[in-house]
């Protein structure tokens, strides 16, 4: 288990500071991640990332011949569109950028929103999304990316170091992704630092087959195989879902999900090369290791990239980063980017408000206070039910972000500010901290309740209230895209809103008619249960989730109760 750390919460960023001291001489840190010392000509930004708790993905793969800049997340948690945004300025030489990240819909929604802004202000900016885990759906493009990410950001990173334009890196990746399949399987759990018990278990003598690499258990349970047995099962699979590739070459990669040891990495190898020689398949530069993993997880997952003479040249092409060395070559030459390191936010100045907003805005304050308490006293609990068929971040998610609202909140209330500037500012500070998608959901629906309010009025009532609970929930349906039914929050957030809206309509008092529809809310929440989810990472793990109630959706309840009370 993950025994190591000082505050649980602040060991992704605990261990970054660490690395970047390391690797001082090659990289640079900057608000959100790392981007490398610059070299020679200008080129095409290949920036990549992802959650914490993969080293050597994603900052550990950042120097010459592959990634420019890496952004990180909190663990198994994606970072924030600050974050992202911050980093590919940073990295960015002229040439356009390149966002390239396993499929995940934190990452999809924050590197999608980081990549609009890019855009707006002239940077040419691309997404090329990782989908190689044949385990997680029948269809391609739905796949998440796990070990593959590895195979495709190496060719998005030669491509560009090799000084092709926007066009044939995006291209190169693409190609990269729809030659690259993987497939894996877990021995045991990983830990969360500070927590007690392993997100999963897989029960003695038994293997997950098919699993994540965000603490996702696997898809089914079956016997531990021997070594050669366990070969033959990843060989066999992987080949089943080859691509329609005219080549009989492909690069290699068996690699350790955390704390599965070099040698039994040996001895699973000793039993997949000649078997895949039996199938015809030439090996090329194979790569045995830790690449891709999940903090202390036992497990081996095995990729294979079918190989043209493009995509070759790519694989075997010169690298020098801080955990990969195709070889080493000289630093000298290397200079900091000249770029200044920016953060995403500006800062401006609050309105003053007006008499009546101000016990408003004491209001709004004392509900953060409740929502951060309560996120506090059931952080392990909704990381349990997380991690049933999910990752099991939601907890620390929540905490981070409800923790990181409170305090831009009280900075804002003690400069005097109205309710309006305050919600704005928590949903500013939620989405910046927290990231994942429960951040992006939870800090787009604050900023747009305060949006909807105004710190000038003359007086707040009813309709204001059922206008900011409207915005937030329309920011969150809009963005997220979930529907009822589809085991989310979505299912929790629009029975309160219905009930609560028509409370407020038939005149009801205020605190009734939100006690009313929190209670709508935990029972439409405790309903999630008989689900199955079709959305988000739970979603390969349909089966998994049945019999348990969604965590968004749980921890909605306990945050409008909470208020409530």
């Amino acid at each position: 288990m993950t025994v190591l750390y000082n505050n649980p919460a602040d060991f992704a960023e605990d261990q970054f500071t660490g690395f970047l001291d390391l690797y001082s001489d090659r990289l640079q840190g900057v608000p959100g991640g790392a981007v490398a010392h610059r070299s020679g000509m200008p080129q095409v930004a290949v920036v990549v990332g992802g959650g914490s708790g993969h080293y050597p993905a994603f900052c550990g793969i950042v120097g010459p011949g592959f990634a420019t800049g890496a952004v990180v997340g909190n663990i198994f948690t994606s970072p924030s569109a600050a974050q992202v945004y911050s980093v590919a300025k940073a990295a960015d030489q002229g040439k356009g950028v390149i966002l390239t990240f396993g499929n995940y819909a934190g990452d999809n929604m924050n590197f999608g929103i980081a990549a609009e802004r890019l855009r707006k202000e002239g940077v040419d900016t691309r997404i090329v999304v990782v989908t190689d885990d044949i385990a997680s759906s029948p269809t391609e493009s739905e796949r998440r990316g796990i070990a593959g990410d590895f195979t495709v950001f190496k060719a998005l990173g030669a491509a560009a170091a090799a000084g092709l334009d926007i066009d044939e890196v995006e291209r190169i990746g693409r190609a990269a992704n729809a030659a690259s399949r993987s497939f894996g399987v877990a021995f045991s759990g990983c830990t969360m630092p500070g927590a007690t018990e392993p997100l999963f278990t897989v029960p003695e003598g038994q293997m997950g087959v098919g699993l994540g690499i965000h603490g996702e258990p696997g898809i089914r349970d079956e016997p531990l195989k021997s070594a050669d047995e366990l070969a033959r099962l990843l060989v066999t699979d992987l080949l089943a879902h080859a691509p329609s590739a005219d080549s009989s070459r492909v690069a290699v990669i068996l690699n350790g999900l955390g704390t599965t040891k070099y040698e039994e990495l040996f001895l699973v190898w000793k039993s997949v090369a000649p078997m895949l020689r039996e199938e015809g398949l030439e090996i090329v530069d194979p790569e045995v290791g830790e690449l891709v993993t999940s903090l202390d997880m036992g497990g081996i997952s095995l990729t294979l990239m079918w190989l043209d003479k493009e995509l070759e040249w790519l694989w075997t092409a010169d690298a020098y980063t801080p955990a990969y060395r195709k070889q080493k070559s000289a630093l000298t030459g290397l200079r900091p980017s000249l770029r200044a390191a920016t953060t995403a936010e500006e800062h401006d100045d609050a309105p003053t408000p007006s008499v009546a907003a101000v016990p408003i805005a004491g209001l709004v304050l004392e509900g953060l206070r409740a929502l951060a308490r309560t996120m506090h006293e059931n952080e392990f609990e909704l990381g349990r039910i997380d991690a049933i068929a999910g990752d099991g971040d939601h907890g620390r998610g929540m905490v981070k972000g409800a923790d990181a609202a409170l305090a831009a909140a009280e900075s804002a209330a003690a400069a005097s500010a109205g309710p309006a500037w305050i919600l704005r500012k928590a949903g500013q500070a939620w989405a910046a901290a927290a990231g994942g998608t429960s951040g992006v959901l939870w800090g787009a629906g604050l900023e747009s309740a305060g949006a909807v309010l105004d710190d000038e009025a003359t007086e707040f009532g009813r309709s204001e209230l059922a206008a900011a609970v409207h915005a937030f929930a329309t920011a969150i349906t809009d963005l997220g895209r979930a529907k009822p039914g589809d085991k989310t929050v979505v299912d929790a957030l629009l029975p309160f809103v219905d009930t609560l809206e028509l409370s407020l309509m038939s005149g009801e008092e205020s605190v009734r008619a939100w006690v009313k529809a929190a209670e709508a809310a935990n029972a439409a929440a405790a309903a999630t249960a008989a689900l199955t989810p079709k959305l988000g990472r739970a979603r390969p793990l349909a089966e998994k989730s049945i019999g348990t109630p969604d965590a968004g959706a749980t921890s909605f309840g306990m945050i409008v109760s909470a208020i409530g009370r």
